[in-house]
């Protein structure tokens, strides 16, 4: 196999599933993660015979892909804020959106040094580690519930060389940390609602972990309760937090952090303009 007859084999196979532009993105994965080669490399090499190994690892890929498996758990590999991160099954895929919310929380609070960071829900530890690494000397702690998620998310902050201090914890039931403990809480937790299932790709339902997912559709704030409980203990005056929300429900929580005795209650808008994170305050 030529390597210029990898990605019109991947177009023939997987654009009635998934569309040119990301059968396009997904081959650049491939080769960047499978033979190490740039986009550059792959235009320069085009006429290379691909090594031995490729095409029966090109073709288990490719059947993986046709099963609406996530590219990001076949290859072990997603980019999050600028950074290489392992993901497997027992974590969520970092999100683009996600990232927006990281780049808030610097925007707002990166001029302070030696934040205390709590990131509740860690999974990958996306957010703790790339808040570990944006600001300026954080003491960052990062919780789940699983304990899988929680070896992942270590490997990622050993191999970034992140400190971060990962806790095993269930938000719903941990105990409040003590008052004026924190400067900083972040969560993406749990937000889609059961109803909400008919319309998601089968990427996400038949492969990404369900209980980092979804809520009751009767208690789709279930996971803000709490959040808000221990933002409201154990933030110190000039504190923050951060919730990446489901835009159908911004208002309530952003209502529910004000009832909690929280200040400045806020929706902010992603870049597609839709709802999708709360932010308040301690005063």
């Amino acid at each position: 196999m030529k390597i210029e007859q990898i990605l019109p084999l991947m177009h023939q196979r997987l654009d009635s599933l998934y569309g040119n532009r990301e059968v396009e993105a997904m081959a650049r994965m491939v080769m960047e993660q499978v033979l190490n080669y740039s986009p550059v490399d792959t235009i320069l090499r085009a006429q290379n015979d691909a090594p031995d190994f490729f095409e029966a690892k090109l073709e288990t890929i490719v059947q993986r892909l046709e099963r609406h498996e996530p590219i990001q758990y076949i290859l072990g590999v997603a980019w999050f804020h600028g950074h290489r991160l392992t993901v497997t099954p027992a974590t969520l895929i970092p999100r683009p959106e996600t990232e927006q919310m990281v780049d808030l929380i610097v925007d707002d609070c990166g001029h302070r040094d030696d934040l205390r960071v709590m990131d509740v829900g860690t999974g990958s530890g996306c957010i703790a580690i790339a808040l570990a690494r944006a600001l300026k000397f954080a003491h960052v702690t990062a919780i789940d519930i699983s304990a899988d998620a929680l070896q992942v998310a270590r490997a990622n902050a050993d191999a970034l060389k992140a400190r971060v201090n990962f806790v095993q914890a269930d938000v719903l039931t941990m105990p409040l940390w003590p008052a004026s403990s924190l400067d900083v809480v972040v969560s993406n937790p749990p937000y889609i609602c059961q109803s909400e299932k008919a319309q998601m790709e089968r990427n996400v339902l038949d492969y990404e972990p369900a209980t980092a997912l979804f809520v009751p559709d009767d208690d789709p704030l279930r996971y803000y309760r709490p959040i808000a409980q221990q933002a409201a203990a154990a933030l110190a005056r000039g504190g923050r937090l951060y919730l990446e929300v489901n835009r159908r429900f911004a208002t309530d929580v952003a209502s529910l952090l004000t009832g909690m005795g929280l200040s400045d209650a806020q929706v902010r808008l992603d870049t597609f303009g839709a709802p999708r994170f709360v932010t308040a305050s301690m005063t």
